[in-house]
């Protein structure tokens, strides 16, 4: 066997390798943090604040009554002794049926909550996404990885910024109308 039929193989391995890194060094990558150029989105901010005025009668509410228990809890405290024991035992009870409100209240919140946000979210992260990869094509990106997988990037791959401004002006979301006149 040759000096040349051993070292041939050798050549041929270390051309890939150094092609394949040639390759990789004239991709162009770009980083976004997709969590927080989607928050960040006029559509986002306006649907938050929407969901927290549906909701603020709700919570208003459960700070009505958890206000409430807290004055059962204290006449219960304060009067210690001083109660009949029906007058007492009508106090708990009470105290118990607004514990129970206040719980069922809450639950609610919650799932109405979290049912609100996962619509927005489901429709607004698809959207994101197409958003993304325009911006991907426009500014000639070959990858576009999650910032949250990324160990480490210089600031200069973020592109998060860039793909919130493309989505408010893609979706630009309408201006509140003005308070009625009085």
């Amino acid at each position: 066997m040759s000096f040349r039929t051993v070292l041939r193989p050798v050549v041929v391995c270390s051309a890939f390798f150094l092609a394949s890194h040639v390759a990789m060094a004239q991709a162009k990558v770009a980083v976004i943090n997709m969590q927080k150029a989607l928050f960040d989105t006029a559509e986002i901010k306006k649907a938050d604040a929407d969901m927290q005025a549906t909701l603020k009668p709700r919570q208003d509410e459960a700070r009505k009554l958890n206000d409430e228990i807290s004055n059962i809890a204290q006449q219960l405290q304060t009067n210690a002794g001083k109660l009949t024991p029906q007058a007492e035992f009508d106090l708990n009870n009470q105290g118990k049926r607004k514990q129970t409100e206040l719980q069922r209240i809450n639950e609610d919140l919650d799932a109405d909550a979290q049912r609100i946000r996962n619509d927005i979210l489901s429709r607004s992260t698809q959207k994101m996404q197409d958003v993304v990869k325009k911006l991907a094509e426009e500014k000639g990106y070959d990858l576009v990885v999650d910032s949250q997988v990324a160990v480490f990037f210089k600031a200069a791959m973020d592109i998060t910024a860039d793909a919130t401004a493309a989505y408010d002006k893609t979706y630009p979301v309408p201006a509140a109308a003005p308070p009625p006149k009085k």
